[in-house]
């Protein structure tokens, strides 16, 4: 899966274009899953502009809503919007590509960002889906900060309970947060541990911005019956540049002129090393 591998730099790329144009953006959370983005629209949703209207059609709610320039670029690159839009456009005063997603844009199910509605919502696609006699899979990423929550964990008792065999929720897992180290902030012990116990199907990422590892994860999941899967993807706050690369302060940020070039020059040597 080289290839995709390589697109997953470009994506960066236009994300920090993006981000430059519109002077601002959560740039480090980005980084960190649009790996994660790229294999589900590349690799194994069954969605496409054109199935927009297809009651069969997968479902993917970005539940970390911030990371919404990732989801930009992805959305892009499948097709839905143009990519020069939305890097002139970002941000900006009358824009439609505001900084969370919205459902006014071709390819986004549900408004998101204000933290622990991904997954609850997505219970109810899911069982929409098993009551409609439907075909199609549910998906939903959320960052760990996110998981201090309430609203998740009555999520996930809901999805056990209801044998949601046809939803698959992704954790971010890059550690990091606005304020500091998610451990520190309010600790999430054993992730995977703490998913079984609400009944869920658990799936360990090693590396979570390695492609193959990735979408090896999600075959898993799709093979599940009778309870949902999580993928705790076990990602890097910044992935592409050390500048950014585990630091708390590039939660969000706007690289300076001379942080661009060298963010830049990394993420191309990683793409063609990974070409």
């Amino acid at each position: 899966m080289d290839g995709l591998k390589a697109k997953t730099y470009e994506l960066r790329k236009s994300v920090i274009d993006m981000i430059m144009e519109g002077k601002g953006g959560h740039i480090g959370g980005d980084m960190s899953v649009i790996d994660i983005l790229a294999v589900l629209y590349f690799r194994q949703m069954n969605i496409s502009p054109e199935q927009m209207e297809d009651e069969n059609r997968d479902r993917f709610v970005l539940s970390k809503g911030h990371s919404v320039e990732a989801l930009y670029a992805v959305l892009a690159a499948k097709g839905f919007f143009s990519m020069e839009e939305v890097i002139k456009s970002f941000s900006k005063f009358g824009s439609r590509f505001i900084g969370h997603p919205n459902n006014k844009l071709p390819g986004i199910e549900m408004n998101s960002g204000s933290l622990g509605h991904g997954l609850p919502v997505c219970v109810g696609m899911a069982l929409a889906g098993k009551m409609d006699g439907r075909t199609y899979r549910v998906y939903t990423v959320m960052g760990d900060g996110e998981l201090a929550e309430g609203s998740v964990w009555e999520g996930a008792m809901a999805a056990s309970q209801f044998k949601l065999d046809n939803l698959c929720a992704v954790v971010d897992r890059n550690r990091l947060q606005i304020s500091g180290d998610t451990e520190e902030v309010m600790g999430h012990d054993d992730l995977g541990d703490r998913f079984r116990s609400f009944g869920w199907h658990v799936i360990d990422v090693a590396d979570g911005n390695d492609v193959d590892k990735l979408n090896d994860a999600f075959e898993q999941a799709k093979a599940v019956k009778g309870r949902p899967s999580v993928l705790i993807a076990n990602t890097v706050k910044g992935c592409g540049s050390p500048i950014m690369e585990n630091k708390a302060d590039w939660h969000h940020k706007v690289p300076t002129a001379k942080e661009y070039e060298a963010i830049m020059a990394d993420l191309e040597m990683r793409r063609e090393a990974a070409v």
